[in-house]
């Protein structure tokens, strides 16, 4: 469960509150939520997938309403979502079709559809760049907007995974076909052994840095060999939902900005005669977390000695809520249990003594 509350006098909580809103005002400028959403993507993107909620907008007011903390911000969103009503589930989503503006393998120089690399700051110089501080920001959105509209306009075709053509050759592991509805963490409890659908839910909304570090830990030799991105893609995926007079039919509700990763390794196979893939997806630009995830997808599936291969260690610790409430709650007054400890220290030494 998580923990949630607060000690101490009316007055004093009044106090506090008002506190936060002293913190937050900060300067006559105010934070326009579209320059939020816009100018600060990648935060408004870790939000929202941590959140399990896609909305922009909301995750730009949640990340003004807690001053910029992520934590703070994903749980204001996770307690918003949970009013909402579920209308519809949306048919499955084939990201083949996604339009796609990135895409790149580091298993092949050449792939069908080609390698597209986007935006990223992969290749950029990693030094400060102080004239930003000066920046006009109407003149860059009109200098980028002619930039567009001098450049040929550019159509990517849908592509195949890189995956899809292994698999074809028999050169990798198929997951088993599973006709089960997917299980759903938001409704469930969690049980061991988990269904990979949970699993994968799990890993999506786990926080960032936890998952980057426990794929840390098996690259660095906690877990299986060294894996390769077999393919890497962000874009645009389209959502529909069957129609109510006709489910064999479906209705297109709008798109969603995903990154999807594939990883390849050794199989448990002692022959090699196939490969092994991970496989990892979340909400808009967060490609390090989609990377993490398809490494411990395929750690997991391992199920070894190692920390990153212990279903329950992961998928138990990794939530951004559950995580920071259980390590909020030690501020809270801890006065009985404390003194029973210093107690027992006391007869100790006494004794001792």
């Amino acid at each position: 469960m998580a923990y949630v509350a607060v000690s101490g006098g009316e007055e004093a909580i009044e106090a506090s509150i008002r506190l936060l809103r002293y913190y937050r005002s900060g300067s006559d400028k105010d934070l326009d939520l579209e320059a939020l959403e816009n100018k600060l993507s990648l935060l408004v993107d870790r939000v929202m997938g941590e959140a399990g909620f896609y909305s922009r907008r909301y995750a730009a007011l949640a990340l003004k309403q807690s001053e910029g903390c992520v934590e703070e911000a994903v749980f204001l969103l996770r307690a918003y979502r949970s009013t909402l009503t579920r209308k519809y589930y949306s048919t499955v989503v084939n990201t083949e079709e996604m339009r796609m503006v990135r895409r790149i393998s580091a298993a092949f120089k050449d792939i069908k559809g080609g390698q597209i690399l986007g935006a990223t700051y992969d290749y950029t110089h990693r030094l400060l760049n102080f004239s930003l501080a000066r920046e006009d920001a109407p003149a860059l959105r009109e200098s980028v907007r002619q930039e567009l509209e001098a450049q040929v306009p550019l159509t990517v075709e849908p592509c195949t995974r890189v995956s899809s053509e292994l698999k074809g050759e028999g050169l990798i592991d198929s997951c088993p076909e599973d006709d089960a509805n997917p299980f759903d963490v938001t409704e469930a409890l969690l049980e061991f052994p988990a269904p990979r659908s949970a699993r994968l839910q799990t890993l999506a909304r786990a926080d960032t840095g936890f998952l980057s570090g426990m794929a840390y830990s098996a690259l660095r030799g906690y877990g299986l060999a060294h894996p390769t991105v077999g393919e890497l893609r962000t874009g645009l995926a389209e959502l529909c939902v069957p129609y109510p007079l006709d489910e064999s039919q479906s209705i297109y509700v709008g798109e969603i900005l995903i990154t999807e990763a594939e990883t390849f390794t050794e199989a448990d196979d002692k022959d090699r005669l196939k490969l092994a893939v991970g496989y990892g997806a979340v909400f808009g630009r967060n490609e390090n977390k989609a990377i993490a995830m398809a490494i411990l997808d395929r750690e997991l599936e391992a199920n070894g000695p190692y920390p990153a291969q212990s279903e329950e260690f992961v998928l138990t610790h990794g939530d951004s809520l559950e995580m920071n409430g259980f390590l909020s709650h030690l501020k809270l007054p801890h006065y009985v249990t404390f003194q029973s400890k210093l107690d027992a220290v006391r007869k100790t030494r006494g004794g001792k003594a």
